[in-house]
């Protein structure tokens, strides 16, 4: 990380001087200046939500279309990276990170519930006015940016999805065979150990970055590297950690309200875009019923992708969203 501060430093120098300190031609500054934007990473800002201090990225462009980029659980907004910079140039790209993940605040005595994840996206899409726009969500910030839809039909253009639905039919159904009572005792029992459970110290970036290769198999090597580099703190005594909060790993004893769920996804008016992996745990949403719900949501399995299809299979993500936001 020091290291390629130095080479940004020098690139900088490099290209925003060289024409007035080594000669550059006029010409030759201009290719530079522009190549220069390209590498331009997104600007960090912060809102405030239930108190809660709260992060996201910023990749300008701000007289385009609004794009908010919502990640999944246990992931960071710079998951979008990739996404983002195929896309920065037609729209003003907005990427968060949910509470209690990446470098935003973590929650004090309170867990972590689907509807408060929406009031945090409702509320950033109302304090910066990014209304009417279009949301591209993974996994659990699909579930968010779904319920967020059916909540506010009128201010979301486009949806795009990534298995985002929630558990499967199936699921549901086995976790319905325990009793309301157990399920709470177990929620008690598993906030109870998380109380206990300290975050993972790896020796090195290096270590942290073979579990995430673990984690994702399908992942490249540069792209696990990336997204380890931003999801990791540094610890006072120099090892690294994962920057969510244990806590986020507690799901609610009153678990996925399937009623609920069903009923806001057919209040979505926008076109939708569901899209899976064919190697992902998730499953069919038109084979297990689910797409049913939706007004009007189009089904996409991209062969050989796993649960992160946007990192999984970009180039074919890419196609995919740019036609569909084309139509």
């Amino acid at each position: 990380m020091f290291f390629g501060f130095w080479q940004r430093t020098l690139r900088f120098c490099h290209s925003e001087l060289g024409g007035i300190f080594f000669g550059t031609s006029p010409k030759r500054m201009d290719f530079m200046t522009d190549q220069n934007a390209q590498l331009i990473g997104p600007a960090s800002r912060v809102y405030f939500s239930q108190r809660l201090r709260l992060h996201y990225v910023d990749w300008g462009n701000e007289g385009a279309p609004p794009l908010l980029m919502v990640h999944g659980g246990r992931d960071h907004c710079r998951n979008w990276d990739w996404t983002a910079q195929a896309m920065r140039d037609r729209y003003h790209i907005i990427a968060p990170d949910l509470r209690g993940h990446g470098d935003s605040q973590w929650m004090v005595g309170s867990g972590y519930e689907l509807n408060d994840y929406v009031y945090d996206i409702a509320q950033l899409i109302h304090q910066k006015g990014l209304a009417p726009l279009t949301i591209i969500a993974h996994s659990m910030g699909g579930a968010v940016a779904l319920r967020y839809a059916g909540l506010y039909p009128e201010t979301v253009k486009k949806l795009i999805v990534i298995e985002g639905l929630g558990p499967s039919p199936k699921m549901l159904s086995e976790r319905k065979e325990i009793s309301a009572d157990q399920r709470i005792r177990n929620w008690i029992d598993e906030v109870r150990k998380l109380s206990s459970r300290q975050p993972r110290r790896y020796d090195s970036i290096e270590d942290a970055y073979k579990r995430m290769q673990e984690e994702n198999p399908h992942l490249s090597p540069e792209r696990a590297r990336h997204l380890t580099v931003h999801g990791v703190n540094q610890n006072e005594d120099g090892t690294y950690s994962w920057k969510f909060d244990n806590y986020v790993r507690a799901f609610s004893p009153m678990g996925f309200d399937e009623e609920t769920s069903t009923k806001l996804w057919g209040r979505i008016t926008c076109p939708t875009l569901l899209i899976r992996g064919t190697e992902s745990w998730a499953s069919d949403p038109v084979a297990d019923g689910r797409a049913k719900h939706f007004q009007n949501a189009k089904v996409v399995a991209v062969e050989g992708a796993g649960h992160w299809v946007q990192h999984d299979k970009l180039d074919e993500f890419l196609r995919l969203t740019d036609e569909f936001l084309a139509e």
